[in-house]
């Protein structure tokens, strides 16, 4: 009987100091973990304020600030063509902003198509842009779906004075090499634009 109790006892004290060993471990882990800490808080700070400044690099010079082209029409609106890019489907993306520098509500209607199916289906878009292809002597009129409807923006509620909106357009491919076009619409001047490859 005392073997057995000194056999329970041997096993108390190995269960214990096994226990005692491994939160001895933790601690040792935690304050390695500590002297860490300061250094990757150091670290992270100028990290932190270097992605504030890196931020502010990317406002200045992002690629949504370039622009290829921006004419001004009637009742203040001034279009601004900010890419135009071959696809590989063979058509030309053309995108940008509009703004209403008018007092007026701008409601886009003079920029739909005079086609019949463009017009029915497209109210207040850019429907009735088209590429100009001067050393090619063709015009591109904008691309349409199977049900009639542009690819193409559609100022659903109109622009409000001081208001802009992005607008996009795809149209039929120019053969490569003539990559000098002008984009227009209705009563804005011609925009002068060059296509980039995408």
């Amino acid at each position: 009987m005392n073997m057995r109790r000194t056999m329970k006892a041997r096993g108390a004290l190995t269960a214990a100091v096994a226990v005692t060993t491994g939160l001895v471990l933790t601690v040792a882990g935690c304050s390695g973990g500590g002297d860490d800490e300061p250094d990757s808080k150091d670290s992270s700070a100028p990290a932190g304020s270097d992605e504030q400044d890196d931020g502010g690099d990317d406002d200045s010079d992002s690629g949504s600030d370039e622009v290829l082209a921006q004419v001004k029409g009637g009742k203040d609106i001034t279009l601004t063509v900010k890419s135009a890019t071959r696809d590989d489907g063979g058509f030309v993306s053309v995108t940008g902003t509009v703004t209403n520098g008018g007092g007026g509500l701008w409601t886009g209607i003079e920029w739909k198509s005079d086609e019949a199916e463009l017009a029915m289906k497209n109210p207040n878009s850019v429907a009735a842009a088209k590429l100009v292809d001067k050393s090619g002597k063709k015009r591109y009129y904008i691309l349409r779906d199977t049900e009639g409807r542009c690819l193409c923006t559609t100022f659903k509620g109109g622009l409000q004075s001081n208001a802009s909106a992005s607008w996009y357009a795809q149209f039929p491919a120019p053969p490569k090499g003539n990559d000098k076009v002008d984009f227009e619409i209705a009563d804005m001047p011609p925009a002068s634009i060059t296509i980039s490859e995408g």
